[in-house]
């Protein structure tokens, strides 16, 4: 008897629809075909034990399990269960009154019949409703995952005993219901830090606001101790919200990569990723032999922070550049290659010099001559330049830590940020991928950005005594444009740009001595 069901595959951050198939006839011998990974392979040792400790049995005969397309590669446990349930209805112990190929079924079998959770849930979910299936059967634990799509019954089982009575009609399992949008609405605020925490440096809040309204990428160089960290960590709180299409994208993401943890729902807050220094190239941009999203695209709709810049290794960083300018990865192998979105806000920082006190108004500097210059050129000049904001932080006083005086809220804040990117998203309307100041291309900066005589003498004289590159024209103009949209004004003024101009310390000459 030929028995029949569906399950699926995740490559990249959407799923492919696999067909499992099983028949029980005169033989001998466990044949599991169709390109399966050696997981994929063990399945029926974990099959085996859970069907004989729920008190079934496992045929003694020809099974031959097929798993079609059998060109597309299977890896990972989740097939455990469907491969069960067909085993089950092949050698008719399982009287099904539900059909199996109406659901998608996944879930990884313990060897007493216990489902385990698994990764890429969300994409699984929106597939098996694209494709018109009635539920999909999953283990307990993802149950509140998927049932962030709706129209589907998601049927959450926590063995398959229970999987089994559902389909023989011996057990009925409410499907599992969740109101996406008032989850929504319930999560978005939902922040643990705030700028209203921080005490002094209100120049790098400025920046940081400037940062969120227009995109713009950021680089803080300070001594140790002088709250980088922190200021990177309040970020998120004060970039827009997230739309319910964007948290649907970041949660297929973290899906995918099994970041989201068991009962896990919607995440509805800006993420905030800050990975060592120690990272591989492979874990920062996404890779392996069967490519997993990196760090780059877990932070995709929020921040990536990478503390301490030089320290981590070139390559790593350099592959970043591709990314930060496509607002994609694309990763390729012999046969095939996927795509994951990777559109994240960059900040850096990194102490000024190895012993971290160059510059610093109290410390001395100790290293010797050229260990600054060579401690900054671990940064490559087309990564720096992708960064606009360049901002020096100086450690705050004991007055300004002890003085408790009210500080802005990052909802105040946020509200600012909100209504400058309401007129960048008017400004760009008619521009099909592109949303924001630091977006825009060259080209379109000559349009967007016109400066007046008096600005261009300013920045003429800027670039002239500052020494600054040709390469900070561009991004001064962007900054500017952005600063103007939060003064809510059409043109760029004098001191618009003035204030820009002060955000590109590394590309003064002599800035290192």
């Amino acid at each position: 008897m030929l028995a029949k069901t569906f399950g699926a595959a995740v490559y990249g951050v959407n799923a492919t629809l696999i067909t499992i198939e099983v028949t029980v006839s005169q033989g001998l011998h466990f044949f599991l075909v169709g390109l399966p990974d050696s997981a994929v392979k063990e399945s029926e040792q974990r099959v085996e034990a859970s069907l004989k400790h729920l008190g079934y049995r496992m045929p003694r005969q020809k099974i031959v399990v097929n798993l079609a397309p059998a060109d597309i590669r299977k890896e990972g446990s989740a097939y455990d269960l469907p491969i069960g349930l067909c085993v089950l209805q092949s050698s008719e112990q399982l009287n099904s009154q539900r059909n199996l190929a109406d659901y998608v079924i996944m879930g990884e079998l313990s060897l007493d019949g216990r489902l385990r959770p698994i990764k890429g849930v969300l994409p699984i979910a929106i597939e098996a409703r694209k494709q018109g299936f009635k539920g999909f059967v999953l283990p307990a634990e993802n149950a509140q995952e998927a049932a962030i799509v709706n129209n589907l019954d998601i049927i959450g089982v926590e063995t398959l005993q229970d999987a089994a009575e559902f389909f023989e009609g011996k057990k009925d399992i409410e499907p599992l219901v969740t109101d996406t949008r008032d989850l929504f609405q319930h999560q978005i605020n939902a922040y643990e830090v705030d700028f209203s925490h921080v005490q002094g440096q209100e120049n790098i809040k400025r920046a940081m606001e400037i940062a969120a309204a227009g995109g713009h990428n950021v680089i803080m160089i300070g001594p140790p101790g002088a709250g980088k960290t922190m200021l990177a960590k309040r970020l998120p709180s004060i970039l827009p919200p997230l739309t319910l299409q964007e948290a649907l994208e970041t949660t297929k993401i973290h899906s995918v990569a099994g970041k989201l943890g068991t009962r896990a729902t919607l995440i509805a807050t800006r993420p905030y990723r800050a990975p060592h220094h120690t990272i591989s190239d492979a874990a920062l941009v996404g890779g392996g032999g069967f490519p997993q999203p990196g760090e780059i695209s877990l932070a995709h709709n929020g921040v990536l922070f990478l503390d301490e810049l030089p320290e981590f290794k070139r390559s790593a960083l350099e592959v970043m550049r591709q990314p930060l300018e496509d607002r994609k990865v694309s990763i390729s192998r012999a046969r095939w290659a996927v795509e994951f979105p990777a559109s994240f806000m960059l900040i850096a920082s990194m102490n000024p010099c190895p012993c971290g006190y160059y510059n610093h108004p109290e410390k001395e500097c100790v290293c010797g001559p050229g260990v600054v210059q060579k401690y900054l050129a671990k940064i490559s000049g087309p990564l720096l330049d992708r960064i606009d904001l360049h901002v020096e932080v100086t450690p705050v006083s004991f007055d300004q830590m002890t003085a408790n005086r009210p500080a802005e809220t990052s909802e105040a804040i946020r509200e600012r940020v909100i209504r400058a990117r309401a007129i960048q998203t008017t400004r760009f309307a008619d521009q099909g991928g592109i949303y924001s100041n630091a977006m825009m291309p060259s080209q379109m900066v000559k349009e967007v950005c016109q400066i007046n005589d008096a600005g261009r003498a300013l920045l003429k004289t800027a670039m002239e005594r500052l020494g600054l590159s040709a390469r900070a024209y561009d991004r001064i103009l962007k900054v500017s444009r952005t600063i103007a949209d939060l003064a809510g004004t059409d043109e760029i003024r004098i001191e618009h740009l003035a204030e820009a101009i002060q955000y590109r310390s590394l590309d003064r000459e002599n800035w290192a001595g």
